[in-house]
């Protein structure tokens, strides 16, 4: 990666805050990628093998409904980090998605970050708390979402 690449990855939310010297070794594994709007980057139930750091563009989180179309429960952009399934014991992709433009993120397997992690404890320490606060934001989120879908409870029926 150029100085440039790396500067623009050690800017990333997501990194912010590790050494210099991690930042350094996870830009090393990581690839720069660009993708089309319209392209489908995984689908729901498929392995999960990677993660991808948002730097400009917005990806359309999506689930499979019987009998309708797909539909979008989350949308990420810029700063945002696409694809969390990887770090589960059975790495399914719990949803799919979808380029909404286009989008230019880092790419990451799944392999080299276990790989990082494994060297580097304190980078998996690191890695994980951040996924998790990412996870713990987006399961708030979807609780939001359904109190919107369902209405909040009648004032009556809680008294």
């Amino acid at each position: 990666m150029t100085s440039a690449g790396l500067a623009e990855f050690a800017r990333h939310p997501f990194v912010r805050g590790l050494s210099a010297d991690q930042v350094a070794r996870l830009a090393a594994a990581a690839e720069h990628a660009e993708i089309s709007a319209g392209k489908r980057i995984f689908d729901e139930d498929t392995e999960a093998r990677g993660l991808w750091l948002i730097c400009s563009g917005r990806v359309a989180l999506d689930l499979g409904v019987p009998g309708r179309q797909r539909v979008v429960v989350e949308t990420l952009g810029p700063g945002d980090e696409l694809g969390l399934s990887w770090l589960a014991p059975i790495p399914r992709w719990q949803f799919g998605a979808v380029a909404q433009s286009d989008v230019s993120s880092y790419a990451l397997t799944s392999a080299a970050v276990l790989s990082l992690c494994e060297a580097d404890h304190e980078l998996g320490y690191q890695l994980t708390r951040r996924l998790l606060a990412t996870a713990v934001s987006r399961l708030h989120a979807a609780r939001i979402r359904i109190l919107d879908l369902y209405g909040a409870p009648d004032a009556e029926l809680t008294s």
